[in-house]
């Protein structure tokens, strides 16, 4: 009797210690932390008026298909990864400032690229932000 007591005991502790583990490890997914620097890094970009729609094009070319076109996170190809797939019409995504999604976007994480070397003109990546932060 003692020995079953023991014996679920352990098991009861090992599954609270597997479920925390899995919390802490979706809590470091879902939460980004940006540095200072660039969460208040202003948008030098942020009155420009996108005539060549750079941001769409970027957007479409780069983000849609995870993402999709618009932005609730819901692409062809978000059912396919692991990592969550943010939804850009989310309030708590409206919220960060233009900086924080810049660097999101430049740094990538897990599953998502950064686009550092592939979105070279700094320009466009601001106008991908504006872009995104109006869907």
């Amino acid at each position: 009797m003692k020995y079953m007591i023991i014996r679920r005991l352990t098991i009861l502790l090992g599954g609270f210690m597997l479920l925390s583990m899995t919390v802490v490890k979706l809590n470091q997914e879902t939460v980004w932390e940006v540095p200072e620097d660039y969460q208040n890094l202003e948008n030098p970009y942020a009155e420009v008026e996108d005539e060549d729609r750079i941001g769409r094009i970027t957007y479409s070319k780069y983000c849609k298909t995870c993402h999709g076109s618009k932005g609730k996170g819901d692409g062809s190809a978000a059912k396919l990864l692991e990592t969550p797939v943010a939804d850009f019409s989310a309030d708590v995504f409206k919220d960060q400032t233009d900086g924080s999604i810049y660097y999101k976007v430049y740094t990538g994480r897990n599953e998502m690229p950064g686009f550092e070397k592939i979105i070279r003109e700094e320009e466009d990546l601001w106008l991908l932000v504006n872009y995104i932060k109006d869907l």
